[in-house]
């Protein structure tokens, strides 16, 4: 018996895909199933479909009957000129989530980058731990500031325009004091022509001790002798006020300040001018660059009260230029701000504790001023000796209680 089918045997010379010579195609003769008529019965129930009938080869249409493998969970293709499917609106709500996120994070991230940016540029060389045999602390923060005639990174063309001359070292042009209390900042100018003891201290390089021997001088006299350390014991000694913060700005910083903050506006009553400084003022109101700055808070001798007239204008000026670089358009404005504050804290000397935070807290003290929060003055003067200005001592010991105690400053300076 032949168990193959219609027209088919097991020689090989008889396989699928030799031609042959019937009148059918090799296709209908050797694959007979395929030939009109019914599709053979596999063994399988009455209702079953392979699909053949209708082309789906791999699965009935959806929704099809029959419990063959071909049943509805079939693939269907997409047909030609149907309906698209539907299209979702963008939500929005969440999107506007992400980008507030997004924008958070990145303000984050440089604050904190511009913050240790900044405090890495202070130069903190001044060890006030150095400073013995110091008053007690009071109430408020005390900052001493100080302006140098340090003429450091400039150059020979630099220091004749800003006409600072080119002595060696450097000197103390300005010395303020600055409390900072709950009752609003006072600023207090020291005259560098005031007459001091100089007392015993610690030399801050060699550590040797040097006795108080009752010698008097100009107080930036004690600048010069050993620097910013035995400057604070000296004004300590002759105040009896706890110096918690020093802070120190050559000529060169001083004036790119105040160019990178596109200069100073000063109402000045009356034109001065002076050689030695350099400067040539008329009165009015006009936005000062950094070398007339220097000039206008530099000059002495075109007054008849020379450095008290000078430290008025130092206050004036300084108040002035906290009061318009704390404003929106150099704070949000990254390019004013980094390049005043590079400017400031490339030439800024302060002591070893001073944090950035603190510097700040100065800072809008200081604008405090101009904002009429505080009070300006002179340290109060009773008279002169060997040219020296020669402090009120009554006056001076009741301003240091206010200031020690935190209170409203009622002393005057006249």
């Amino acid at each position: 018996m032949n168990d193959w089918p219609d027209g088919r045997t097991g020689d090989p010379n008889n396989r699928y895909g030799r031609g042959g010579g019937g009148t059918q195609p090799d296709g209908a003769r050797v694959m007979p199933h395929v030939r009109g008529g019914g599709v053979p019965q596999q063994g399988q129930g009455a209702g079953y479909d392979s699909g053949y009938n209708t082309g789906q080869v791999y699965g009935s249409p959806a929704g099809a009957g029959g419990g063959g493998q071909g049943g509805g969970g079939g693939y269907i293709p997409p047909q030609s000129g149907g309906t698209p499917g539907p299209r979702y609106a963008p939500d929005w709500g969440r999107r506007i989530k992400i980008g507030a996120l997004v924008l958070v994070v990145a303000l984050l991230v440089t604050s904190i980058g511009t913050y240790f940016w900044a405090d890495g540029k202070l130069k903190r060389e001044v060890d006030l731990s150095k400073v013995i045999e110091r008053p007690g602390q009071g109430d408020g923060t005390n900052y001493l500031i100080v302006g140098s005639d340090s003429r450091e990174g400039m150059t020979d063309e630099d220091k004749k325009k800003l006409h600072t001359g080119s002595a060696e070292g450097k000197r103390t042009d300005s010395m303020m004091i600055l409390h900072d209390g709950s009752n609003g900042p006072t600023l207090i100018s020291l005259p560098r022509d005031s007459n001091v003891t100089i007392p015993s201290f610690v030399g801050s390089e060699s550590g040797k001790e040097y006795p108080n021997t009752g010698r008097q001088t100009k107080l930036n006299a004690a600048y010069a002798e050993d620097g910013p350390e035995l400057l604070v014991r000296t004004v300590e000694y002759n105040t009896g006020l706890h110096i918690d913060h020093y802070v120190e700005i050559g000529f060169a910083g001083f004036a790119n300040i105040v160019d990178a903050i596109g200069g100073v506006e000063m109402d000045i009553p009356k034109a001065f001018k002076d050689k030695k400084s350099g400067a040539d003022f008329q009165a009015g109101t006009q936005t000062l660059d950094g070398e007339q700055a220097l000039a206008f808070v530099r000059t002495r001798y075109a007054f008849a009260a020379s450095d008290l007239d000078r430290t008025k204008n130092q206050q004036k000026f300084l108040a002035a230029l906290a009061s318009q670089t704390a404003t929106p358009g150099t704070i949000l404005n990254p390019f004013k701000l980094y390049p005043t504050m590079s400017a400031g804290l490339d030439t800024l000397i302060v002591d070893k504790d001073m944090s950035l935070w603190s510097l700040g807290q100065m800072f809008f003290a200081m604008k405090g001023i101009t904002g009429g929060d505080g009070v300006s003055m002179n340290m109060p003067i009773s008279g002169s000796v060997g040219g020296n200005l020669v402090w009120d001592k009554a006056k001076v010991k009741e301003l240091v209680n206010q200031l020690n105690n935190d209170e409203k400053v009622t002393v005057t300076s006249d």
